[in-house]
């Protein structure tokens, strides 16, 4: 008896680690090394490699593979069919699995629908990957980045809506919804307290 739920049509591969409360659902494959936190969803043909460490509450969309090197901590969301990479330069005649890059989701970020994160980069705190972008480098705490390659665009509350700030300088803005204060100094955005 397990406290998490599996569909018959999935594949967990004896040995992953899968927390309380997580469901996964059709035609998934979840690899025999793979770590999954409580109370995720796992959707429709989701791979998960080995390597892999996906923390609690995490929301993976349809269609989404997770490989190697891959970490995604508290509150991600992946929309469907976005991609992950683990190799920068892949071809398939050359063995590069000593190469892999690691890609690093910190806590809250949004990955947007059909979007791409290229290998080696950290998507920051809350941040927002626009549907279809490609993320080719770093992407700050709160930063809301769209298009190919990525640029950013603006500054994203935990709530997940756009804050009236500039990118660049210092400001402050409190989020309407939540009446959360941020402020802006030096191009870093930080979260100061809720009311």
């Amino acid at each position: 008896m397990t406290d998490y739920f599996v569909h018959e049509s999935a594949i967990v591969d004896a040995g992953a680690s899968i927390g309380a409360g997580t469901h996964i659902w059709h035609f998934c494959h979840i690899s025999s090394a793979a770590q999954i936190g409580r109370n995720c969803s796992l959707g429709q043909n989701v791979y998960v490699a080995n390597k892999v460490n996906i923390g609690h509450n995490v929301k993976i969309q349809n269609n989404v593979s997770v490989y190697d090197d891959v970490i995604l901590e508290d509150d991600v969301f992946c929309g469907p069919s976005m991609v992950f990479t683990n190799v920068y330069n892949p071809r398939s005649f050359i063995e590069r699995k000593k190469e892999y890059r690691p890609t690093i989701v910190k806590k809250g970020a949004t990955l947007g629908a059909n979007c791409t994160i290229v290998c080696g980069n950290q998507i920051g705190q809350y941040a927002f990957i626009g549907a279809g972008s490609v993320v080719t480098r770093n992407v700050p705490d709160f930063a809301l980045v769209v298009g190919v390659p990525a640029q950013q665009i603006g500054w994203m509350s935990r709530y997940g809506e756009q804050l009236d700030l500039p990118l660049t300088g210092s400001g402050s803005t409190i989020c309407p919804h939540t009446g959360d204060r941020y402020e802006l100094s030096n191009g870093t955005l930080k979260w100061i307290s809720c009311h």
